[in-house]
């Protein structure tokens, strides 16, 4: 029996990837496409599902207003035109979705953000608050300051870190073409589109081929490295034409897409992921707090009796109880000596402590293998 594609309307929590070419057109930013986008996004908040946008269009519209040539850039003019553009680019999804009511805000990321722990529990962190306000983030490559080193290079790989990230159960790629084929359509009769892949396989991968168009930057190779990245962390990938008004809308009344299917979901991912992490220090906690844990709760310094090693933000560590039973591995946001510092405090006095107002767990359940 063949497998059925997701639902757009099913989503809990999604990312929309949208390409400079969707955005941006020969006279500056399309205005009609992009509030009919909003339209959409809105209508999909009003539903109660969280959305995120990682959105191309900033050195797109930059160059334009500074009277930049057509083709590749060289790296300066490239960043002065992102910086230009990235204000133009918030404003208009800020005004967009205004009149629904969402709010709306700017991240800006480099490849390093994700690489590095501590930083990819800061932008986890900022992330899950962001979206359980019901804020639309507008989540951009911060191409201003990053080099070819620390790049992601494409919105399509962003965006599937992105949805890894804050824990989405599905993104949507919008692009210049309908979906995977098992060739080009352009140049081959016989290509077959296919709606539903179950697995990456070698002849899947091997279909990625060159652009079927110019439009795309990245081309279908980089949505296929991206779908291996978000299907790995529990996240349904869809990739669907979305010059049409309302590309959501499309999607979700049968408009022709290609649906890549999760190995689980987001949380059950992300718990393997920590659980399979070798801890560099110990937690030794209270029978309260391991109740508390018990419960699904975050631990807190209060229940925490022993901090044992040196570690730093971000790192594993491993939570045990006071006979010295394994209970949890999780990433911790404090640091070995602030973990000794706070340990048997209550969260209330964390400030007083370090001199700085930190987090109030030091490990919060998200980010916890139990």
């Amino acid at each position: 029996m063949a497998a059925l594609a997701p639902l757009l309307t099913d989503a809990r929590r999604l990312v929309i990837k949208i390409g400079s070419a969707l955005l941006v057109g020969p006279e500056g930013l399309r205005g009609d496409w992009l509030r009919a986008l909003c339209d959409d996004v809105a209508e999909w908040r009003g539903r109660g599902v969280d959305v995120a946008l990682v959105s191309s269009g900033s050195i797109a519209l930059g160059r334009r207003v500074l009277g930049l040539p057509d083709g590749p850039l060289p790296l300066e003019q490239a960043q002065a035109a992102a910086a230009v553009g990235q204000i133009r680019l918030a404003r208009a999804y800020e005004e967009a979705l205004a009149p629904h009511g969402v709010t709306t805000a700017q991240v800006l990321v480099t490849l390093e953000d994700s690489a590095d722990r501590r930083r990819y529990l800061n932008s986890r962190a900022t992330m899950q608050t962001l979206l359980g306000l019901g804020v639309v983030p507008i989540v951009n490559e911060n191409d201003t300051i990053a080099t070819d080193e620390i790049r992601f290079g494409d919105n399509d790989r962003l965006a599937a870190q992105i949805a890894v990230t804050c824990g989405a159960d599905q993104l949507l790629l919008l692009s210049d073409v309908d979906g995977l084929y098992t060739a080009n359509p352009k140049t081959d009769p016989d290509a077959r589109h296919l709606p539903v892949i179950g697995a990456l396989t070698p002849e899947i991968e091997a279909m990625g081929g060159d652009p079927v168009s110019g439009l795309s930057k990245g081309g279908m190779k980089t949505k296929l490295m991206a779908a291996r990245t978000a299907i790995a962390g529990g996240c349904a990938m869809a990739i669907a034409e979305g010059s049409v008004l309302r590309p959501l809308s499309a999607v979700a009344n049968g408009a022709r897409a290609s649906w890549f299917l999760p190995e689980s979901d987001p949380q059950i991912a992300r718990k393997r992921w920590i659980a399979a992490m070798k801890p560099k220090g110990t937690l030794m906690i209270d029978d309260g707090a391991a109740a508390a844990l018990g419960r699904g709760k975050s631990l807190l310094p209060a229940g925490v009796r022993l901090v044992i090693g040196e570690f730093g933000r971000g790192d594993p560590v491993a939570v045990v109880g006071l006979a010295g039973q394994t209970l949890a591995i999780g990433l911790t946001r404090y640091t070995g000596d602030e973990a000794r510092r706070i340990a048997g405090h209550r969260s209330a006095d964390i400030e007083g402590i370090l001199g700085y107002s930190g987090r109030a767990a030091l490990i919060h359940r998200d980010d916890m293998a139990l």
